[in-house]
């Protein structure tokens, strides 16, 4: 047996809440942005992914115009900072609708890192930053697809293994669920490519 959905016929909340039960385990965006007038802001995307590697571009979908989708059409910036499992209640206060004056990282009580590259910080208690540029944004139903280049990359020297790459179980990084579900670190295995 199988319960068959017509996405036509069903409210777009409904619709909604089955895709995100469904595409499971989610990895999270946690963008940094910072207003024209230099307000910074922080929020957490999980319609996120790797869109080329070369040149790499990282890509979130913004579900309506909200402040990140506003500060980077107007300043070109943003960082994606990746969070651990440690990080999961203050990620999740930072999905807060805050007014678009006030100061996210001062409102989470999290610490912005001055970036490399781009005038915008990266979260500091985050361990891989990765500082972005506009490239394009799509907008695509409800939804804005915001790509960007991506034109540095931080990470935290205690979360890299011995081929210099992040290992996944040092990192950590919590993943979305369906409903107000998180996902921590599940086991991993190994399988070589044929």
């Amino acid at each position: 047996m199988r319960t068959v959905f017509d996405p036509a016929a069903m409210r777009g909340s409904a619709f909604y809440r089955l895709l995100t039960a469904s595409v499971v385990p989610r990895p999270i965006a946690w963008v940094s942005t910072r207003s024209r007038d230099g307000v910074l802001n922080l929020a957490p995307y999980s319609f996120f992914t790797v869109a080329s590697s070369k040149p790499p571009i990282l890509q979130f979908t913004s579900l309506g115009h909200k402040d990140s989708w506003r500060n980077i059409t107007d300043t070109g910036e943003f960082v994606v900072n990746i969070g651990t499992e440690s990080l999961i209640d203050v990620m999740n206060a930072s999905s807060a609708e805050f007014a678009p004056d006030e100061d996210e990282f001062a409102e989470t009580g999290l610490t912005p890192r001055e970036s490399t590259v781009v005038s915008v910080p990266g979260v500091a208690e985050a361990p891989i930053s990765f500082e972005c540029v506009r490239h394009l944004i799509l907008e695509v139903g409800n939804g804005s697809v915001v790509m960007g280049r991506v034109v540095s990359v931080s990470v935290r020297d205690d979360v890299l293994a011995g081929d210099g790459l992040p290992d996944f179980a040092r990192l950590a990084p919590p993943s979305r669920l369906g409903r107000s579900e998180w996902g921590l670190p599940p086991d991993t295995v190994e399988r070589v490519r044929p």
